[in-house]
């Protein structure tokens, strides 16, 4: 890690206590379906990607807000685990981490989420101190709490730190605002193609691009990702995934973000961060779970060097 940052990656968005319910086929409205096995862990946008990074060597923090009530420490006992530090977390007695229920379809290998942000305040709109976010590398923001995310990405942007955002959709308000200074925008397609208007998801990834950011990545999911730089802004390229056998795409979306700003921080090509990315999130997806699927950089190392 350069010396004169102490973090490579800071979040401040959203995180979670998710509980994963495996069944065998997802059911249609009235039915009833046998849970194979249920399972909590930690999640969130921002909580999962921290997660990744963290596993991919970066050193990580959290800068967000954390209650004092049993889901607040499972997800600051979590990011202890990881060695993601909370320091300088905000406090607020009333604050709480998101909540979602995730169905896991085993045979259609697909997961459904039911999200519950009550109480979720998002980042404090004074908070952390401008210092700290000018002492990393990377801030990855999310769209939970505009007043708050809208300032520190401000300050990061005029020190010069990357900006990484993990948008899912337009809360209103000062979200033009903020799009505007993200320099790093990665999107999942079906909000791209909505943010956008456009049919293709080619063209949605060339209307994202503008001469103030440094890329514009659209996700597809296992059709890999187009993506563009100040090289390619007007004929954006493609990406294929990376084939694997999945078993469970949750969180894969989150650890692509987290991944990618691991190789923002180490100062990889736009290449070399999408390659980092699609094989840390191809992997997750065969390993059950969100978080606790997530694999270690020698595993990604590995992998990628099979696919050479």
């Amino acid at each position: 890690m350069n010396a004169t940052r102490d973090f490579d990656v800071l979040g401040l968005g959203v995180v979670a206590v998710d509980e994963l319910l495996y069944v065998n086929d997802y059911p249609a409205a009235g039915e009833k379906v046998r849970v194979n096995r249920r399972e909590p862990q930690c999640g969130g946008l921002t909580g999962t990607a921290l997660v990744a990074a963290a596993r991919l060597g970066s050193r990580c923090g959290y800068v967000g807000t954390l209650g004092d009530d049993e889901a607040s420490r499972a997800v600051a006992a979590c990011f202890d685990r990881e060695g993601i530090d909370v320091a300088h977390a905000v406090r607020r007695p009333d604050a709480r981490p998101g909540r979602s229920t995730i169905i896991v379809d085993a045979r259609r290998k697909t997961r459904t989420v039911f999200s519950h942000v009550e109480g979720h305040f998002g980042p404090d709109p004074d908070r952390p101190g401008g210092d700290v976010i000018r002492r990393t590398a990377v801030l990855l923001v999310d769209h939970h709490g505009m007043a708050g995310t809208l300032r520190a990405a401000r300050i990061a942007r005029d020190a010069g730190v990357g900006v990484v955002a993990d948008f899912e959709r337009d809360p209103g308000g000062v979200f033009g605002e903020l799009l505007a200074l993200i320099d790093h925008l990665v999107l999942p397609e079906r909000f791209a193609r909505e943010l956008t208007g456009a049919a293709a998801t080619e063209e949605a990834c060339r209307r994202l691009w503008s001469p103030d950011r440094r890329a514009v990545v659209v996700t597809c999911g296992d059709q890999g990702c187009w993506y563009c730089d100040s090289h390619s802004a007007t004929r954006p390229e493609h990406l294929p995934a990376l084939a694997v056998e999945v078993v469970d795409s949750t969180g894969c979306g989150d650890v692509f973000h987290g991944a990618y700003c691991t190789g923002l921080a180490e100062g990889m090509t736009l290449g070399e961060r999408l390659r980092l990315a699609s094989a840390t999130a191809a992997l997750k997806a065969t390993v059950p779970g969100g978080q606790s699927g997530i694999p270690t950089r020698r595993s990604v190392e590995a992998f990628l060097a099979r696919q050479a």
